[in-house]
């Protein structure tokens, strides 16, 4: 890890780094556990109702690597200090005809992170990953209350193709899905 990671500044790192070293891949897992099972029982929208298990986190992200070791996924994660900060990833979607797409399935920042740069510097990081992998379009969607990861997604140039009202159910309450798009094939 650099010494950015020392001062507190995010560090931005991929799976195969993360990966190369079980230990540190043990550790990564555990934390990811904790980052996602916090956020969610904050009410973060992030595909669960109650905080995932640690083996659900487990197996999601044992997937997640063996399809970036097939080219069909980046995973990254950002570190301050030698804690895991925030995670990131997107599949390439599995259908013949939609492989030039992926589409962003997480991107989750540690509340005690929040406000830092790490949900942009992840972004950011799997949009070049995407490019260099040929993705022609990758998507994403959110729930439409998420103001702050909407407004992030916007300025790095994702746009709104889609939204089903009032679509995601959290017990009595209702909101809006909401469908992004960035297209890299006009930089190609």
């Amino acid at each position: 890890m650099t010494s950015d990671g020392a001062r507190g500044e995010p560090v931005i790192i991929d799976a195969v780094e993360l990966t190369s070293d079980p230990d540190r891949w043990a550790r990564f897992v555990a934390s990811a556990h904790r980052i996602l099972a916090d956020l969610v029982a904050g009410g973060a929208a992030l595909g669960w109702v109650a905080p995932p298990s640690f083996e659900e986190v487990s197996a999601l992200l044992d997937d997640v690597v063996s399809a970036v070791r097939a080219g069909d996924a980046s995973l990254r994660v950002a570190y301050v200090g030698h804690q895991p900060a925030g995670l990131g990833y997107w599949l390439r979607y599995a259908r013949p005809t939609h492989r030039p797409h992926a589409d962003l399935e997480k991107l989750a920042v540690d509340a005690d992170a929040h406000g830092r740069g790490i949900g942009r510097a992840l972004t950011a990081g799997l949009i070049a990953d995407a490019r260099r992998a040929g993705i022609e379009v990758l998507t994403l969607d959110a729930r439409g209350d998420n103001a702050n990861a909407l407004r992030l997604y916007r300025t790095l140039g994702f746009s709104e193709y889609g939204r089903l009202p009032a679509f995601v159910a959290v017990g009595e309450r209702r909101f809006d899905k909401v469908f992004y798009m960035l297209d890299l094939r006009s930089e190609r």
